[in-house]
């Protein structure tokens, strides 16, 4: 944004701090004639003081009834600015259609005011050295900055030896203060009101709930500039677009870390953590992606030695497998699924529940690792001890009670139960879906057809489950933000909570629950050759394949992660705000030719350039994309290694894609304080412990880690995998097949078919019951998830012991600090305390050791 022109007002001095934008309709002038708009008459309150009666005087408006009282609202909420000390500027030329603009500026003496009674902490002139680390600690601290030296942004670098104290903001000791030493100007009109004045001291940017309103013509007047634009009194409110370095929003730099400082200072504190959480997120999903890759290759190097796998591939064993389907389905031999047999030893071997307990880690590490760089940013951001504002969403002119909320409440109970009916009838469908097309291609007379069955079945069903979960998604987050509507939350901050928890709610049942079906339902209630379950009375359910579910769970996995991310997270980004930006285009040809040709004529004004970018709707759409993908990361990690590698992929491409659009797309946020990432973290840490159960249950249910140990160490004669496949096979007599579900051709020499079970065989006394076998696999599964949980369990908490969430030295430097502080400010009062005995002991000598007590007493007490 460089070199752009109209930062300043007219004068050339003062600068434009932020912008108020409204349309001007053809239709609705307040000069337009009585024939078209008849008069209409408004009442105006006029508030005379404590005490004094209101006056209510009536006025007439030519127009439309709306947009007069619009006008009126718009010239009493300015005057309202203008005293409380701000400066405008408005359009000069009359215009008859279209945006007009409303320039403010904050005087210093608004500003100091503010910060002072906000308490805004700001750095002092003041400083001390910082303890640097020495020996073998120093030593590798200084290789590791070197050996990160080519990954730094190419910006000035902070002087991270010396740190300033920070402080109150006070009028009284201007002195005191750094920036206002070295660069007034700035400091002023940039950082101060960018960062405090607009997002806190008027709870809503611009909105003066201090200053009492002479007159009231609406309770319109009384709320913030986010109530006016939404009922249409403003169209836009905005900061204009300055300076961001290159080295953050181009894609070549894409290897280099972020100038976390220098979003701060832009966006405001909350943008700058999100960056910097996500960076952090980004930069710790590279050693996940190297052991997950190591695990990947672990599966490719040992396919060929896998003794299940050979056995399932080897012809000779001859495994003679039950029909897939009634009567159009033939048997056929188990070693026609080889090829899915080496796949799903790629996912599935001994390694992944390595992985899956590292990953368990991982998320305990990263939890900790964030916390520590929080504090590290609060106090490089002078935010330790910052509250939270609790701003409120609507003017508090009516007093809703709990009866007021219950509807809402009860709309909102009702609305997500069925949404989440309507997800898992959805994943109804799909199940129905595979059901029949696996029945048609079954009984299709190609045999590549058949051959095919299970790769295109899945494929197409994985896919059209993508397209459902971003069509829901969407549909999803409109509905959130209605039902947060609906409850009436008493602050912005509450709002925020409510609008996320439902969001994230809606969206983690829609983006996981054709996985959950997977991993956990899918063949658990296909009965057995004999008794099998049908759906609709002619459908059997769908069966895992000789190799296990595991390997359908990748699949499924991988495809609505790297889709979603394709298209929602990416391509959405680029293409919704240049959609909106068409459709604005478009919508502004209504402009008459001669306001078009005046417009074209004039030089654009920074504030024309900005107008045209797509509003920011806020850092929830961004958080909420990264939260399903640390889902995909963390829950279903055991069945799909490459996930990190994927989402580092993506997280690579998603910091300058967002760096792009947030400078060049979009309008300039207001910024925002705050100390921490909110409710989002608390997710995190809920998703973080419910991935725990998840992988234990994967590995235990879902995989065949458990039964192949228990083969090995209970059944096996040898002590090893030899013999499992056989098994893990139980028999059936094809002559128990009911009437109407044996394949239509006979096939000699078969009086046995083989199904994957626990099962007794049919000539034992307990023919089809569960085997011993199977309630053993069972107890081993249940006895691995808890040793699981409490193994990963005891590994987090060993990680939070050993990682504190405050450094050691940003510990020892508050301590330092504050003791300083106290020095600085008692070294001052000694001298004030001195000057004025001095002057007092110049003229007035006899009454000297009475001063000299007064003020002892009054320093004593400061």
């Amino acid at each position: 944004m460089k070199g752009r022109p109209g930062q300043f007002f007219s004068d050339g001095r003062r600068k434009v701090d932020y912008v108020l934008v409204f349309h001007h309709c053809r239709q609705t002038s307040l000069k337009g004639s009585a024939h078209h708009h008849p008069p209409h008459r408004l009442n105006v309150c006029v508030d005379l003081g404590v005490g004094v009666d209101s006056v209510v005087e009536e006025a007439y408006l030519e127009g439309d009834p709306a947009e007069g009282e619009k006008v009126l609202i718009r010239e009493e909420f300015e005057a309202r600015l203008l005293e409380a000390g701000l400066e405008m500027e408005r359009d000069t030329e009359i215009r008859v259609y279209g945006p007009s603009f409303t320039r403010l500026h904050a005087p210093w003496s608004v500003l100091s005011r503010e910060a002072e009674f906000l308490k805004i902490k700001v750095p002092t002139n003041k400083s001390y050295r910082v303890r640097e680390e020495r020996g073998l600690s120093g030593t590798l601290s200084e290789f590791w900055r070197k050996m990160n030296q080519p990954f730094q942004p190419s910006i000035p670098q902070l002087d991270h030896s010396t740190k300033h104290l920070a402080h109150c903001f006070s009028r009284d000791k201007l002195h005191l203060n750094l920036y206002l030493s070295l660069c007034l100007n700035l400091f002023i009109s940039s950082f101060l009101f960018c960062f405090f004045f607009i997002s806190i001291s008027f709870s809503s940017p611009l909105s003066l709930p201090t200053i009492p309103p002479l007159i009231s013509l609406s309770p319109l007047c009384l709320s913030g500039i986010t109530t006016l634009i939404a009922k249409g009194v403003y169209d836009s409110a905005f900061p204009l677009h300055d300076l961001l370095h290159d080295e953050w929003a181009r894609y070549g730099a894409f290897y280099k870390y972020q100038p976390v400082d220098l979003i701060r200072k832009y966006f405001g504190e909350k943008i700058g953590l999100y960056f910097a959480w996500l960076g952090l997120y980004t930069q710790l999903l590279i050693p996940a992606s190297i052991v997950g890759v190591f695990v990947f290759c672990y599966g490719c190097n040992t396919v060929d030695t896998n003794i299940p796998s050979q056995e399932m591939c080897d012809e000779h064993q001859n495994f003679t497998m039950c029909p897939l389907c009634d009567r159009a389905c033939d048997y056929w031999q188990l070693s026609s699924e080889c090829g899915t047999a080496r796949t799903s030893h790629l996912f599935d071997n001994p390694a992944t529940v390595f992985f899956a307990i590292f990953m368990s880690v991982w998320v305990a590490m990263f939890l900790e690792q964030w916390k520590r760089r929080q504090i590290t940013l609060n106090h490089s951001w002078d935010l330790t001890g910052l509250e939270d504002e609790e701003v409120e969403t609507h003017t508090l002119l009516f007093i809703y009670h709990y009866g007021d909320r219950l509807p809402g409440y009860l709309i909102n109970i009702s609305s997500i139960l069925f949404m989440f009916g309507l997800t898992f009838s959805l994943v109804f469908g799909m199940i129905v879906y595979r059901i029949v097309l696996s029945t048609v291609m079954a009984m299709s007379p190609d045999p590549q057809t058949k051959s095919n069955v299970r790769v295109t079945v899945t494929a197409t069903a994985v896919t059209i489950n993508l397209v459902v979960i971003l069509i829901l998604d969407e549909i999803y987050g409109a509905v959130a933000v209605w039902l947060t509507e609906l409850e009436i939350p008493r602050t912005e901050r509450d709002f925020e909570e409510r609008l996320i928890l439902k969001a994230f709610l809606l969206k983690f049942v829609n983006a996981y629950a054709p996985i959950f079906y997977v991993a956990f339902f899918k063949g658990r209630f296909a009965g057995r050759p004999g008794d099998y379950v049908y759906v609709f009375n002619d459908y059997r359910m769908e069966e895992c394949a000789p190799g296990g579910c595991l390997i359908e769970l990748c699949i499924q996995l991988s495809i609505i992660m790297v889709g979603k991310q394709l298209i929602q997270n990416n391509m959405f980004e680029i293409g919704i705000p240049k959609l909106k930006k068409l459709i604005r285009a478009f919508k502004d040809k209504g402009i008459s030719l001669e306001e078009r040709e005046g417009q074209l004529t004039r030089h654009p004004q920074q504030w024309n350039l900005d107008y045209t970018l797509v509003p920011f709707d806020g850092l929830t759409p961004e958080y909420m994309e990264m939260i399903i993908q640390f889902g995909f990361v963390s829950l279903f990690v055991a069945s799909f290694p490459l996930a990190p590698l994927f989402a580092l992929i993506n997280n690579v491409i998603e910091i300058r894609l967002d760096a792009k659009k947030f400078v060049t797309e979009l309008r300039r946020p207001d910024s925002v304080r705050t100390k921490d990432i909110g409710i989002w973290y608390n997710i995190l840490s809920g998703m973080g412990k419910f991935s725990v159960i998840i992988n234990a249950f994967v590995i235990s249910f879902t995989s065949g880690f458990i039964p192949r140990m228990v083969y090995q160490y209970m059944y096996s004669p040898t002590g090893t995998m030899h013999g499992f496949v056989d098994h893990s096979l139980s028999y059936f007599n094809i002559s128990h097949f009911p009437s109407g579900t044996a394949p239509t051709s006979k096939a000699p020499n078969i009086t046995f078919c083989r199904y994957r079970d626990y099962r007794e065989p049919p000539w034992s006394a307990e023919a089809y019951q569960f085997s011993k076998a199977y309630w053993a696999v069972l107890a081993a599964r249940l006895a691995f998830v808890i040793l699981f949980q409490n193994l990963v369990m005891f590994l987090g908490l060993l990680v939070a012991w050993m990682i504190s969430d405050v450094p050691k030295d940003i510990s020892e430097q508050l301590k330092r600090e504050k003791k300083m502080l106290v020095d600085v400010f008692l070294r001052e009062e000694k001298e004030k305390l001195h000057l004025v005995q001095t002057l007092f002991s110049k003229n007035h000598p006899s009454e000297d050791a009475w001063w000299l007590n007064t003020f002892q007493l009054i320093s004593h007490r400061l």
